[in-house]
């Protein structure tokens, strides 16, 4: 099944892929390989999830912001690439958590990105290497902020 399609089965709804909040680019090619800076909780209407993990939400609260801020790193790919079908794997996820100190389970959070990317790639493409680490702050205090790297097909 394709990228696409499987998104599609998923009934995944994207927010709009965000707009740069200072001198980057959102999306990077050089050659056949992607790079996706820092993604934030972009939601469907353009607002942003909002707090840190332990203090402001629970873990569980963290995870699915982690999955939404997979959803707004897809939604830059559709935007520049089209579809999904175009990605032949995912390479990496560096996963930033905006948790109260003593907070140890960032790895748990960043599976909520983690998870989507498997379920529309599949086990095998859809799953990288990763670090997930966590921050005293993230901008706008954002829960969770994402970057991935993709290779694509030739």
């Amino acid at each position: 099944m394709t990228a696409d399609r499987k998104f599609e089965e998923l009934g995944l709804t994207l927010p709009p892929p965000p707009k740069p909040l200072g001198v980057y680019k959102p999306f990077l090619q050089i050659q056949n390989q992607v790079y996706v800076s820092g993604h934030g909780t972009v939601q469907e209407d353009g607002s942003l999830i909002i707090g840190q993990i332990e203090t402001d939400m629970d873990i569980e609260a963290g995870k699915a912001a982690a999955k939404q801020v997979g959803l707004a790193i897809l939604a830059t790919l559709f935007d520049n690439l089209g579809t999904l079908n175009r990605i032949e794997r995912v390479v990496k996820v560096l996963g930033m958590v905006n948790a109260a100190p003593g907070f140890e389970k960032h790895p748990y959070v960043i599976n909520g990105c983690s998870e989507l990317f498997a379920e529309i790639w599949g086990e095998e493409k859809g799953v990288g290497v990763r670090s997930a680490v966590g921050m005293g702050t993230l901008p706008d205090n954002i829960p969770v902020e994402i970057e991935a790297m993709f290779l694509l097909k030739a």
